[in-house]
């Protein structure tokens, strides 16, 4: 594996779905958990991409949809690695929703996953280093992702300090 940076443009993934019958509930509209597994699948793509390597998914931090997503409609799922630390990196994925009849968008939720680089034991291995480059919304999102990262390392140390203390 090579040590020089990786551009995020680099990490990019673009995956189409289309919603099916299997995929809906008694509304017809996509369960949540379908969307959380597509999710998953684009943002482990950016994952291996910049790091070369197996990962897996450490976290997922919180999914909120914002409109609702029928059988029929076109699911556009984007994803860029937007940091990476010592053996982590964070992904953001936008998902959308299309209406395919009219091309019409609407973005229904986005998402940042957290996912750790693994070596041929299945340990903890090494990421190259992040460069955001000269691009204004790259530093953006590593910034906004390092801050992220901060809530959730905290919230780790508040869950383990209750679990030693329950």
């Amino acid at each position: 594996m090579s040590d020089s940076p990786l551009r995020p443009r680099d990490t990019r993934v673009e995956m189409t779905q289309i919603v099916l019958p299997v995929h809906t509930n008694n509304h017809g509209t996509v369960f949540g958990g379908q969307i959380a597994a597509w999710i998953d699948i684009c943002a482990a793509v950016s994952a291996q991409r910049y790091s070369r390597g197996a990962v897996v998914t450490a976290s997922i931090d919180q999914l909120h949809f914002l409109a609702g997503v029928k059988q029929g409609m076109v699911v556009i799922l984007q994803s860029q690695v937007n940091q990476a630390w010592h053996s982590s990196m964070e992904v953001g994925v936008r998902i959308e929703a299309e209406e395919p009849m009219t091309g019409e968008r609407a973005h229904c939720c986005s998402a940042y996953l957290t996912f750790v680089a693994l070596d041929e034991q299945g340990g903890k291995r090494p990421v190259p280093a992040f460069d955001p480059g000269d691009d204004p919304e790259c530093r953006r999102r590593a910034e906004q992702a390092e801050v992220r990262r901060q809530v959730r390392l905290q919230m780790r140390r508040m869950r383990v300090s209750r679990d030693v203390a329950g």
